[in-house]
């Protein structure tokens, strides 16, 4: 079941987020999330009227699905960053999919102009569900990330709304 994420989900999806940073280059960050900081993050996300999604299977959170500000300045706010993480138990069964899919129907064109995924590099099964989603490649950047000793590659895909 998909359902708008709440400050009490905090602790499952920093539990779903901690393993990608301890075991992972998908994201940048190198220190666990506490809840607290957690809870901070999903309110922030919410107040500024971006969507947060959860979804739910036996009994608990096993992914998530967000966007947020792509970047800072005043002429990026039509302009929108995707994030998508699923619990390592729960991958590959269509639950990616799912938020994906509930994210993108619930944008607005008139608020949000295009969507920005930003994935390390290789990474084959999160490029190919971006791009069945429509998102196309739109810059490759080597090396700018240093986790687990070695430099990483990132690159940002892309979809465009016409409203």
């Amino acid at each position: 079941m998909i359902r708008k994420a709440c400050a009490i989900d905090a602790q499952q999806i920093s539990r779903i987020y901690n393993y990608y940073i301890l075991n992972t280059a998908i994201t940048f960050e190198t220190e666990p999330v506490d809840v607290a900081e957690m809870e901070k993050r999903i309110e922030g996300i919410v107040t500024k009227g971006y969507p947060y999604f959860v979804y739910e299977a036996d009994g608990k959170v096993v992914g998530y699905c967000y966007l947020n500000q792509w970047k800072a300045r005043k002429a990026y706010s039509k302009s929108a960053e995707l994030s998508v993480y699923i619990d390592k138990d729960y991958r590959r069964q269509g639950i990616g999919k799912a938020l994906l899919r509930h994210v993108l129907d619930n944008v607005d064109p008139d608020e949000i102009h295009t969507v920005m995924a930003c994935i390390t590099l290789p990474n084959e099964s999160s490029v190919k569900i971006h791009e069945a989603f429509g998102f196309r490649k739109v810059s490759h950047y080597k090396e700018v990330g240093f986790k687990f000793g070695q430099w990483q590659d990132v690159g940002d895909w892309q979809l465009i709304f016409h409203a």
